[in-house]
Formats: C-alpha cells, sequence, structure tokens
C-alpha cells in the first residue's frame, strides 16, 4: 500500500477541524468539480484505508467524526457485486462502536458538494471495485459536542433577553 495518501492524511489532520469531510471511495468514484475538494488516489485495499483512517482520526483529540454510509450498499446482491457480502461484513466490524449514519448516496453527495464550496474535503480512492461502498467522514470538534453547545445557546438566548428587559426598565 501506498504511504503517499497516508502523509497526505496526516498532514491535514492538524488543519482540519469542524466541518470538513474525509472520503474513502471506491475506484469509480467521480472528481468533484468543487474548488474545496482535493482528490488524491490510494492503491491500497478499501479496509485497510478504513482502518488506518479510523486510527489516525483516533489520535486527533480536536475532531471526531460522524460516519455516513450508502444506504444502497444494504441492497448490492452478491449476484451483481462480487464481494459484497465479506465487504458489508468487514464493514460492520470497523464501525463497531462509531456514530454511523445511513442515507441514499445522492443525499451524502448533495451534502458533500455543498461542505465543499465553503469547506475542504479529502477525498481518497482506493482500489475497490463494489459499488456504494464509500465511506464518508464528517468532523466535528472533538472537545464539544451538540448537548454542550444547546445549552451555550440557551444560555446566550436567556442572557439576551435578560438584556432586552433591563434596558427596557431603563427607559424613562
Amino acid at each position: 500500500m501506498s504511504a503517499k495518501w497516508e502523509d497526505v492524511l496526516k498532514d491535514r489532520l492538524p488543519l482540519y477541524g469542524h466541518r470538513n469531510w474525509i472520503v474513502i471511495a471506491d475506484s469509480a468514484y467521480p472528481a468533484q468539480s468543487s474548488e474545496g475538494v482535493e482528490t488524491i488516489v490510494s492503491d491500497g485495499e478499501q479496509t485497510a484505508v478504513l482502518a488506518r483512517t479510523f486510527a489516525l482520526l483516533g489520535e486527533s483529540r480536536h475532531i471526531k467524526p460522524t460516519i455516513y454510509t450508502d444506504q444502497e450498499l444494504n441492497f448490492v446482491s452478491e449476484a451483481d457485486a462480487r464481494g459484497v457480502t465479506a465487504y458489508r461484513r468487514q464493514l460492520e466490524q470497523l464501525l463497531k462502536g462509531q456514530n454511523v449514519r445511513v442515507l441514499p448516496h445522492e443525499e451524502i453527495i448533495s451534502r458533500l458538494d455543498r461542505v465543499g464550496q465553503m469547506f475542504r474535503v479529502l477525498l481518497i480512492k482506493t482500489s475497490m471495485c463494489i459499488p456504494y461502498t464509500s465511506v464518508f467522514f464528517e468532523l466535528e470538534c472533538g472537545y464539544w459536542n451538540a448537548e454542550a453547545e444547546k445549552r451555550l445557546r440557551a444560555s446566550m438566548k436567556t442572557s439576551e433577553g435578560k438584556r432586552k428587559t433591563a434596558k427596557r426598565k431603563k427607559r424613562p
């Protein structure tokens, strides 16, 4: 397996934060035209690239991923794509304990296209030749979560309301 993709990923991870994405894609994944999408090629097997990506993300304290997989993968038959059953088993093991969302492929691609207009996306193409096997990592802050953000926003709203009430009381 070429280490070049890994070097690029290691280089990008300290720069990336919440709203950046990483995609581990199959070999037929198209080159996207959004300026923010950087595509590199790995000659590696997809599950090996995924495993190494998980390991590197695990070392990064500032980010954590929400993972997206294609809904269509659950319906691809072995008759149409030899090896898909074994791949699904491997993927299930790799994703165990992760925050995974399953969405239609086009919905994920649309999100990625929008993100690529404002934020960086690193797309790593692998040698995988089974359709709908791309795995999408939406990076989030590793030291902050949605619940903390919700509490912050509520506190701000409450504080803002108090300031407005105080201003009204001061008026003659």
